[in-house]
């Protein structure tokens, strides 16, 4: 297998894996043996960026939040790789019985809770998850200004946040010297380009922000499992892929067709790397619940799409 390309996340320093690895399934879908096996399987490949978030995977019966961040922390506390892994973690989503939130006391609470879990004293990426509208920008940016102080994060990033507040947030940042986004976590993916494309991707180019994309496989439709509504009971997720079920997401689907025969690899590892041939884009997050579902991603790292391959896709999904 070629080798696993690595890229300098934005103005951070840090060198990440091409693909990052999605924690959201841990403590879910996967429980903390299969979740160890993927995570050995996944830096064994030479694969070092991982993210996750203080609310994962709340959502599951009888959990609270905080489940994957522990997960991750008792893997590396096991292993002993802390400083072999770019971790990225996130902040805001609500937690069990709370609300989203972004205000100073709740970061700065926060942070203990995701340093404890993830058993370390620095986060390499501290980002914010969703933004609160109603919470002044400047004091979101000094609780990450006091993070980054105190040496518990190492830089910050934003998610799902609107264009005029995430300008706004760069402005702010440069007007009180305070730590900048350095990242965006934006919905990315080869049939969902649209509003990153039109709404976001000049600021990106602009300020210099990295792009870490979320739901890079469209919840698992990219990976072509999903190709008729008979399909969509295959999985939990099954529902939330109808909408991709269009002329287009058909188009999409035979473009990936033809580029994974050519090129003799998943249709996963294709969608993965379209998206890191995008300049923007330092690296997709997707999540593997298999080590077959691993090997599509550790392959996207090491697969370079040719022009021609580029454009098909681009052609097939355009808006």
């Amino acid at each position: 297998m070629s080798s696993v390309n690595k890229r300098v996340l934005g103005d951070t320093g840090l060198e990440v894996s091409s693909v990052a690895f999605g924690g959201n399934v841990f403590g879910w879908t996967v429980d903390e043996a299969a979740s160890f096996s993927l995570l050995d399987g996944f830096v064994g490949a030479g694969l070092n960026f991982i993210d996750t978030a203080d609310s994962y995977s709340r959502w599951a019966p009888g959990n609270k939040g905080g489940e994957s961040e522990t997960i991750i922390g008792n893997w590396m506390k096991s292993r002993g790789n802390r400083d072999k892994i770019v971790l990225a973690t996130k902040v805001g989503s609500a937690m069990a019985g709370g609300t989203r939130d972004v205000s100073k006391g709740y970061i700065l609470k926060a942070v203990d809770d995701s340093l404890r879990r993830l058993q370390t004293d620095y986060i390499d990426l501290y980002q914010t998850h969703w933004d609160v509208e109603t919470t002044p920008v400047e004091e979101t940016l000094e609780a990450h200004a006091l993070l980054v102080k105190a040496g518990k994060v190492r830089h910050i990033g934003a998610s799902n946040i609107s264009p005029e507040r995430l300008q706004a947030s760069l402005q702010v940042s440069e007007r009180l010297g305070y730590p900048r986004y350095t990242t965006l976590q934006p919905l990315y993916n080869l049939y969902e380009r649209e509003l990153f494309e039109t709404q976001y991707a000049s600021i990106c180019r602009e300020q210099s922000l990295a792009v870490i994309t979320y739901y890079s496989l469209a919840s698992g439709f990219l990976t072509g499992k999903y190709r008729s509504e008979a399909d969509l009971s295959k999985s939990a997720r099954g529902e939330g892929i109808k909408k991709y079920l269009t002329d287009r997401g058909q188009r999409i689907l035979q473009a990936l067709d033809t580029v994974a025969s050519d090129t003799k690899s998943p249709l996963a590892s294709v969608a993965l790397s379209w998206l890191i041939s995008r300049p923007l884009v330092a690296a997709p997050i997707a999540s593997a619940t298999s080590l077959s579902q691993l090997d599509a991603l550790v392959r996207a790292s090491s697969l370079n799409l040719t022009p021609e391959a580029i454009s098909l896709l681009d052609n097939a999904s355009s808006y």
